[in-house]
C-alpha cells in the first residue's frame, strides 16, 4: 500500500533524520567520555565504542529488513526506546560503578543496543520516504540529512553539551532530542498509525520519565562520584579536557583530574617543593621562567618567592582549571594567589604545540604534567618534545619535569631519564616520599655541553636552603633525595627510549604496580 507522504511530510521525516543522527553521535561520545573517565585509557575506550556502535549498527541496518509492515509506528517505539536508552544510560553506569566491577560491560552494553537502534533507524526512514522519491534521491537525500546531523552533534558535544550541561544533563538532552522526534510524528501523522492507543500511552509515560529525571538525574550522579571520593566533595566539573573534582577532609584539601590525585594540601609542599627549588637554587639566571601544566598555580607560587624572576609564562591546555587558580578561594589561599601576580603570564594551549612555535629563550622550563598513561600525554615525555625543549633554553638552562614514580613504575620512571637523555642533557634524577602519592620522582637536566653528570650531582648536593623559605625542603632532603638504592637506576639498560612514533612509556606506565599503593 503506498505511503500517503507529501512533500512536507517528506521534509518533517529528514528533519527528524537530521536530529537522530545529531543525537544517535553524541549518544557514543558520551559514553566514550564515561568510559575513559571511569575506566582509564581514553584512546582505548573510544576505539572500542566506537567500532562496537558502527557493528551494532551494520546488525541494526539487517535486523530492520525483518519490520515488514506499519513502519512509522515502529519507527516511533525506536525513537521512544532510544529516548529512555540515552537518558538512564550514564547515571545507571555511574550508580553501577560505585559497587561493580563490570561497569565496561554495561557501558558497552549500551554502546550496542543504542548503536543496534540508530542502525535501523535510516533503513526504516527510507522505506517510508520511497513513495515519494526516487531510490537515488531518497537514499542520498536520506543519509544526507544524518550524516550533516552528526557533523553538528559533534560540534555541539565538544563545545556547548559537555561542557556546559557535563555528564550530568548531555544524556537526558539527547534522550529528550529522540522523544521529541517520536512525539512530532504521533502527533503530526497519527491518523496513519495502527497503534495509536499504546503509542499515546508510551507518549506520557515517558514524558513524565523526563519530568522525573530532571531532577533526579544530579542527585544520582553526586551520590555515584562521593561514593568514589573517601572525603566530601566540595567541587566538580566537567570541562572539554577532564573531570575536575575537589575534596575536603577537615582543614585540608585534595584536587583530581580525571579521577587522579594532582595535590593534597595535606603534603603538597613535598612534591612542589622539590619540583622548583633545586633547578632555581641551581640556576645562575631566574629572569624568565616556563611552566607547562601546573595549572592550579602551586609550583608558581614556589617560583614568585624568588624576586629576581621578571616573568613566569604557565602554559596549561584547560581554562577551567587556570580560572579556578585565580579566582576559586580555596585554591587562591593554597597558591596565595599566584595566578593574579602581575609577572605571571597564562597561555591555554597544548604544551607541545606551544614549546614548537615559541621563539623565546627561558632560563629554567618546568613540566608538570600528568602522568604518560595515554599516547596524547606520552608525547610531552619523549624525545621530540625534550628536544623541543632544548633549543627554546638558555646555554645554562635547567628543565625539570616530574617523572612518575621511581618505586611503582621503575621502567617509566628510567625511560624518562633515557629518553632526556638521547634529547643531550645531562640527567640528575631524584626522588622524595609523598605520604598522599606514595615515592615520587623527578628529572632535573642540562645541556650536555655545559656539565657532566658527577658535576650536576655535586652542584645539587651543595645547594642552601633557606633562602627562600619553604616548610618541607632543606640541604639534607636535597641530599638524601639524589641518592637511590639498589634495583631502580640500572634498569635504564634495559628500557627504550619513548619517542612519538613509538611511545613505549604507556606500556611501562601501565606495567607499574600502581595497586600497590
Amino acid at each position: 500500500m503506498p505511503n500517503p507522504l507529501l512533500a512536507s511530510q517528506s521534509r518533517i521525516l529528514k528533519i527528524c533524520i537530521f536530529a537522530t543522527g545529531c543525537a544517535g553521535i553524541v549518544a557514543e561520545f558520551v559514553l566514550s567520555t564515561l568510559a575513559s573517565y571511569l575506566l582509564g585509557n581514553p584512546i582505548l575506550q573510544w576505539t572500542i565504542l566506537m567500532s562496537l556502535m558502527l557493528f551494532a549498527m551494520g546488525l541494526g541496518c539487517r535486523i530492520s529488513k525483518y519490520i515488514l509492515n506499519n513502519l512509522l509506528d515502529k519507527f516511533i517505539f525506536l525513537e521512544f526506546t532510544l529516548s529512555i536508552l540515552c537518558g538512564i544510560s550514564v547515571a545507571l553506569c555511574y550508580w553501577a560503578s560505585t559497587f561493580s566491577r563490570s561497569t565496561g560491560l554495561l557501558i558497552y552494553s549500551f554502546s550496542i543496543l543504542i548503536g543496534l537502534l540508530i542502525g535501523a533507524e535510516i533503513p526504516l526512514v527510507t522505506r517510508m520516504n520511497e513513495s515519494y522519491e526516487e531510490l537515488r534521491v531518497n537514499i542520498s537525500s536520506v543519509m544526507e540529512k544524518d550524516y550533516y546531523g552528526a557533523l553538528v552533534g559533534g560540534i555541539l558535544f565538544a563545545f556547548f553539551a559537555l561542557p556546559y550541561f557535563g555528564l550530568t544533563y548531555t544524556p537526558i538532552a539527547l534522550g529528550i532530542i529522540n522523544f521529541l522526534v517520536a512525539s512530532i510524528l504521533f502527533w503530526k501523522f497519527k491518523h496513519l498509525l495502527y497503534y495509536r492507543k499504546a503509542i499515546q500511552i508510551s507518549f506520557w509515560s515517558i514524558t513524565a520519565f523526563f519530568m522525573i529525571s530532571v531532577f533526579v538525574v544530579k542527585p544520582v550522579i553526586l551520590y555515584s562520584e562521593q561514593k568514589k571520593y573517601k572525603d566530601r566533595i566540595i567541587f566538580e566539573q566537567q570541562t572539554i579536557y577532564q573531570k575536575i573534582v575537589m575534596t575536603q577532609w577537615k582543614d585540608k584539601y585534595w584536587l583530581f583530574i580525571n579521577g587522579n590525585e594532582q595535590f593534597s594540601t595535606f603534603d603538597e609542599e613535598k612534591y612542589h617543593e622539590p619540583l622548583i627549588h633545586p633547578a632555581m637554587s641551581l640556576s645562575n639566571q631566574r629572569k624568565n621562567i616556563l611552566v607547562l601544566g601546573g595549572g592550579e598555580g602551586l609550583a608558581v607560587r614556589e617560583i614568585l618567592k624568588y624576586k629576581d624572576v621578571e616573568k613566569v609564562t604557565v602554559v596549561d591546555l584547560d581554562p577551567v582549571m587556570t580560572d579556578l587558580a585565580k579566582h576559586n578561594p580555596i585554591i587562591t589561599k593554597i597558591n596565595q594567589n599566584a595566578m593574579v601576580d602581575p609577572k605571571v603570564n597564562v597561555i591555554n594551549q597544548d604544551a607541545f604545540s606551544f614549546i614548537e612555535k615559541s621563539e623565546a629563550f627561558y632560563d629554567v622550563i618546568f613540566v608538570d604534567l600528568p602522568d604518560p598513561n595515554s599516547v596524547s600525554l606520552s608525547r610531552l615525555y619523549s624525545r621530540e618534545f625534550y628536544s623541543l625543549c632544548q633549543r627554546r633554553l638558555n646555554k645554562y638552562g635547567i628543565i625539570v619535569t616530574q617523572a612518575s614514580s621511581p618505586v611503582h613504575s621503575p621502567n617509566s620512571f628510567v625511560c624518562i631519564i633515557k629518553t632526556m637523555e638521547s634529547a643531550d642533557f645531562t640527567v640528575l634524577p631524584y626522588h622524595n616520599n609523598i605520604p598522599t602519592l606514595g615515592e615520587w620522582g623527578w628529572c632535573l637536566g642540562l645541556k650536555k655541553k655545559v656539565v657532566s653528570n658527577d658535576m650536576l650531582k655535586a652542584k645539587v648536593m651543595e645547594i642552601e636552603l633557606p633562602p627562600p623559605p619553604t616548610k618541607f625542603l632543606n640541604r639534607d632532603a636535597i641530599i638524601s633525595m639524589v641518592h637511590f638504592g639498589k634495583g631502580v637506576l640500572e634498569k635504564k639498560e634495559k628500557v627504550k627510549v619513548n619517542t612519538i612514533l613509538d611511545p613505549i612509556l604507556v606500556k611501562y606506565y601501565k606495567k607499574g604496580a600502581w595497586d600497590v599503593y
